[in-house]
């Protein structure tokens, strides 16, 4: 069986940044899915859950109102294994292309007084929430973009090689 995209990179080697995912074209539409890592994978502590759930929200909410972007966002949601989100967007841009985006809605936590839509009536879990966590992650990834903005590391995936033997069997080497 073929390992998804997701699943083909090295997450030994994976730092925080932007990343493509997978590009797919559906009909006369491409859609992008960009891998936002907010943390380093095993070798960093997941993010909190509730702070994840707040990030989700508050973030969500920000790219669906930009006035630039609102059309072109699909999804935002968490990765299962908590160290970063995925984004899906109709069109195919490279990860710096998003940056700017990226960045005001990760600073855009910061000034939040409340988690959009963490009510019972909008929410299967609005109890699981932690704003305050919530921006000391957003602050803690936006400056890091911030800081690397010149490092191309923060935009290009390190991919794990698949190797086929001549009897079919595959190995991973990184």
């Amino acid at each position: 069986m073929d390992l998804i995209p997701s699943f083909s990179v090295d997450h030994n080697k994976i730092i925080p940044g932007i990343f493509t995912s997978r590009v797919d074209v559906l009909g006369d539409e491409t859609v992008t899915t960009y891998d936002i890592r907010v943390t380093k994978p095993n070798a960093e502590p997941a993010v909190d859950v509730a702070a994840m759930h707040s990030l989700e929200h508050i973030i969500a909410t920000y790219l669906r109102n930009d006035p630039d972007w609102k059309d072109q966002v699909i999804y935002w949601g968490p990765m299962g294994c908590l160290t970063g989100f995925y984004l899906i967007l109709k069109g195919s841009r490279a990860p710096a292309e998003i940056y700017d985006l990226l960045l005001r809605a990760f600073r855009s936590v910061e000034d939040s007084q409340e988690v959009p839509g963490a009510a019972p009536v909008n929410c299967g879990n609005y109890l699981m929430h932690n704003l305050a966590m919530a921006k000391r992650y957003a602050r803690r990834f936006s400056d890091y973009l911030a800081e690397n903005a010149g490092n191309p590391a923060i935009f290009e995936y390190p991919r794990s090689e698949r190797l086929v033997t001549e009897d079919g069997r595959s190995f991973f080497d990184s």
